[in-house]
């Protein structure tokens, strides 16, 4: 019973392999970023970047969203815009945004078609649009149900 539950959780969690980053880690890379040369201060905003979009804190994420889209339009390596997007398709998805998650996945893969995180993480994405539908469409299921027995069982009480 208990490996039931587990799965169910998973199901419903969106038991994905991406990994995630504890609050240590996020205070780390801050004090990295605080601490750094002009010379590092780029790696250190990446490695911080890396370690919000990862956090399993809300805010957290949404402050790397936000330092990924302003430091975005700051980048003239392609490889650099690659890993920022990435990034901050990762952001999206841990913030439930799927669609924009996805839309800068498929960015990231035009760049790089057999990039594996980007193919990893736009199956995951993909997936996880999957699941949504099929439990919307369960529980769309079982309102109409309810509603059905409802008028069922009102209409037998009047005859």
């Amino acid at each position: 019973m208990d490996e039931f539950m587990e799965s169910v959780r998973i199901f419903f969690n969106g038991g994905d392999h991406i990994p995630w980053c504890n609050s240590d880690v996020v205070a780390g890379c801050e004090k990295e970023v605080v601490e750094s040369s002009e010379e590092q201060k780029a790696e250190s905003i990446m490695r911080f970047s890396w370690a919000l979009v990862h956090s399993r804190q809300t805010d957290d994420v949404q402050r790397g969203i936000a330092m990924l889209e302003t430091s975005l339009t700051n980048t003239d390596s392609p490889l650099q815009n690659r890993e920022k997007m990435y990034l901050l398709a990762v952001g999206y998805y841990r913030s439930g945004e799927f669609a924009k998650s996805r839309q800068l996945v498929e960015q990231c893969l035009e760049i790089a078609p057999d990039w594996r995180q980007a193919l990893f993480l736009k199956k995951t994405i993909e997936d996880r649009i999957t699941k949504d539908g099929a439990i919307g469409i369960g529980i769309t299921a079982t309102v109409v149900g309810l509603v059905a027995g409802g008028l069922a069982a009102a209409l037998s009480r009047k005859n």
